[in-house]
């Protein structure tokens, strides 16, 4: 007498997926990166330029530069990335008139 056919596949039975070391640093790395997007990209650390007179009358970036070079005043770190545009990482002040 035949069997009755209940649905099931007389092949080899299907395992259930078990995570390696691969997926494991994925999930890892993939974490790593959300944190440092969440956490990592806070306020500005850089100094806000001045709202003050002095800072006020420079309109130009020669006016900056001729405090801010390495004889001036008041010259930059050393470590101070030598761009032209300041306000790539410095905040400008409120009204300011000065090169923008």
């Amino acid at each position: 007498m035949p069997s009755a056919d209940n649905g099931s596949d007389n092949g080899p039975e299907k395992k259930g997926w078990k995570p390696g070391k691969r997926d494991a640093f994925f999930l890892a790395f993939v974490s790593a990166v959300v944190i440092l997007l969440a956490f990592g990209s806070g306020d500005r650390t850089t100094k806000p330029t001045p709202n003050d007179a002095v800072h006020q009358q420079a309109v130009t970036k020669a006016a900056c530069l001729s405090c801010h070079n390495t004889e001036g005043v008041r010259p930059q770190p050393k470590r101070h990335i030598n761009d032209d545009e300041c306000f790539r990482c410095h905040l400008m002040p409120k009204d300011w008139k000065g090169p923008k």
